[in-house]
């Protein structure tokens, strides 16, 4: 599928322009040029980036800027025409991912959306999952502390693979559920707690004094990524 850039810039002329150029380069655009669309349209159309102009009609596009990145992870290209370094500095500390002035070389736009695009890609999921001596292999499926395998059932494999995939964060009974299986989790089903209790009699040092699956009162587990 085509990468979606919206342009936000009152000047129609360069947006047509600019359209014309990025069209030829496999990207499907979309043109705003007022603070009000824009924003309306990152929410309705979830563009891939945004090329924001500075200076628009009804309002400061910095200002946008800073209201963009606070809803939003789109990659966010700024454009000006003014060439001050002031500028530059203050968009990328509200939280633009590049800048450009104008005019520009639409070669170097493209070369510049591709680049912030790049790097707002998520990176391939690793095969293995290291946290010291614990292993989490996801190739084969399987779990190793100081490389023997431990006996983890499939869904015991894949509670423990969904909270080592966010280590430091507290997940509910039913986000795992929902993780694991994609289903609410039935009232009074206490089944998570007997896998997490098997789990950690597989991969803790002592299961009493659980040290890398913490139980967090009344809101849910945590894996710590640390190593015992």
């Amino acid at each position: 599928m085509s990468e979606r850039v919206l342009i936000i810039d009152d000047d129609v002329r360069l947006a047509e322009l600019v359209r014309t150029f990025l069209e030829r380069h496999g990207f499907e655009v979309l043109h705003e040029t007022t603070v009000a669309t824009g924003r309306m349209a990152v929410s309705t159309e979830d563009p891939d980036a945004v090329l924001l102009d500075v200076m628009l009609p009804d309002g400061d596009g910095m200002e946008l800027c800073r209201a963009l990145r606070a809803e939003s992870d789109v990659p966010i290209l700024m454009l000006t025409a003014r060439g001050d370094d002031t500028d530059r500095i203050v968009g990328l500390e509200l939280g633009a991912d590049d800048y450009l002035p104008k005019p520009f070389n639409p070669r170097e736009l493209v070369a510049r959306l591709k680049a912030v695009l790049r790097r707002a890609r998520p990176a391939a999921p690793k095969d293995h999952l290291r946290f010291g001596r614990l292993t989490v292999d996801r190739a084969g499926r399987r779990v190793l502390l100081d490389d023997l395998v431990r006996p983890l059932t499939q869904h015991q494999y894949e509670l423990l693979l969904a909270l080592a995939e966010r280590p430091g964060r507290v997940l509910s009974r039913n986000q795992l559920m929902q993780l694991v299986r994609g289903e609410e989790l039935e009232a009074f089903d206490r089944s998570i707690d007997v896998h997490i209790s098997r789990i950690r009699a597989a991969i803790e040092d002592d299961p009493k004094k659980p040290a890398r699956i913490l139980t967090v009162r009344g809101a849910g587990y945590l894996f710590t990524g640390i190593d015992a």
